[in-house]
């Protein structure tokens, strides 16, 4: 190699080396930007959440007696009754019906013939009153005889018999005469139409009352009408006993016993009201969801605790939003749900190690919506890689975002 040659080497050399150190530089790979979380110990608590309504818990539902014309009803929803004293409905005989041509003639043919057999009973009495009259003239005749002893005992005997039936049989002709009448009385009485029929002033009918003392929920025939018996009238239950009604999946209500606490949130108060589970029902129903899917629910209820005036505007069928305290602790190591991924059948996170990402397989327990408890695998204090993609594997270099 000649002089000028190694001459320039040793200039363009520098140079080279410089270009080379700057590529290896810009092309080396960039740590990725992430977000990271610290491992902590503290409270945790996993929860069912589900729309609820509130409700009455005994509902009276209070109808009519019997058959009737029922009075317009004063009462309004919310309106406070109590049990035995306020009148709820009243309830009165209804006016006769309308009578079609057919029945109107067979009506005035029954009233026609109740009248004649009334006329043949009065006729009756006065022929058994003509005997009852003869019989005793004869007996007093006979009497008076049997004095001088001019007649046997025999004859006397037979006239006081003659005597007595005929006067018993004026008796059952009069009482004939008065069950005609009645039959006459009840024919006409077919006759008559609605227009006919008088109102009396004084209300000569059923008092319905309150069976319990509480406020009116719900008034299903304010105005007067004719209503059958059985028919309801208004609903009646005591708002200070209101209990929270929520319909859990069938794989939920599996978590939830009786006894455990509740948050019923979205009530429309300021904070949230302390509830206690009071009871899940053993049966399912199948019930359509907005999408269209069928599920499988279960109705859970659920006791309000706190004090009644903080609540006490609430009332039957308003809607609320509980929280069922599934399970819960107050020191318990837990790891940010969206950290966790499946590594194969396990779980598993992304720790930060002097700024790599090392892969580590862990064991979880209890999770909710935001955190999950771990049970091996992590310790408190390590930080790791929230909501990895795929540009994160094991080794990778990886940068805080915050600290940017």
């Amino acid at each position: 190699m000649t002089a000028a040659l190694r001459r320039r080497l040793l200039f363009w050399a520098p140079g080279a080396a410089m270009l080379l150190l700057a590529l290896v530089w810009l092309l080396r790979p960039q740590p990725i930007p992430v977000d990271l979380a610290p491992v902590e110990r503290g409270p945790l608590q996993v929860m069912l959440s589900e729309e609820g309504e509130t409700r009455v818990r005994d509902v009276f539902v209070v109808s009519a007696p019997a058959p009737g014309l029922m009075r317009r009803i004063a009462l309004e929803a919310g309106d406070h009754v109590v049990a035995n004293e306020t009148v709820i409905a009243q309830l009165e005989p209804t006016a006769p019906l309308f009578l079609d041509e057919r029945a109107a003639a067979e009506a005035r043919a029954a009233a026609d013939a109740a009248a004649a057999a009334l006329a043949y009973a009065q006729a009756n009495l006065r022929r058994m009153e003509a005997e009852r009259d003869f019989a005793q003239s004869e007996l007093e005749r006979l009497r008076a005889l049997a004095a001088r002893q001019t007649i046997s005992q025999s004859d006397l005997d037979s006239a006081e018999r003659r005597s007595k039936t005929a006067s018993a049989a004026v008796a059952e002709a009069r009482a004939a005469v008065r069950m005609r009448e009645s039959e006459l009385r009840q024919a006409r009485a077919r006759l008559l139409n609605p227009a006919q029929a008088k109102r009396s002033e004084e209300c000569d009918c059923i008092m319905i009352y309150s069976p319990i003392s509480g406020a009116v929920l719900r008034v299903l025939q304010k105005s007067e009408a004719v209503v059958n018996a059985g028919a309801p009238i208004l609903e009646i239950g005591d708002r200070r006993d209101l209990e929270i009604h929520v319909a859990l999946l069938s794989q939920e209500a599996i978590r939830v016993r009786p006894g455990q606490r509740a948050l019923i949130e979205r009530w429309g108060g300021p904070g949230a009201l302390n509830g206690v589970v009071r009871r899940v029902e053993p049966y399912g129903y199948t019930k359509i969801s907005a999408l269209g899917v069928e599920e499988q629910r279960v109705n859970v209820i659920l006791h309000i605790t706190d004090p009644y005036e903080r609540w006490r505007r609430l009332g039957h069928g308003y809607r609320v939003e509980p929280r069922i305290v599934v399970w819960e602790s107050h020191d318990v190591l837990q790891a940010p749900l969206s950290a966790l991924f499946r590594e194969g059948n396990e779980w598993a996170v992304f720790v930060e190690e002097r700024g790599r990402a090392r892969l580590r397989t862990v064991e979880i327990g209890q999770s909710n919506d935001v955190q999950a408890q771990i049970k091996r695998g992590l310790e408190a204090g390590e930080r790791i890689v929230l909501h990895p993609n795929e540009r994160i594997v094991a080794g990778a270099r990886i940068v805080d975002r915050a600290a940017d």
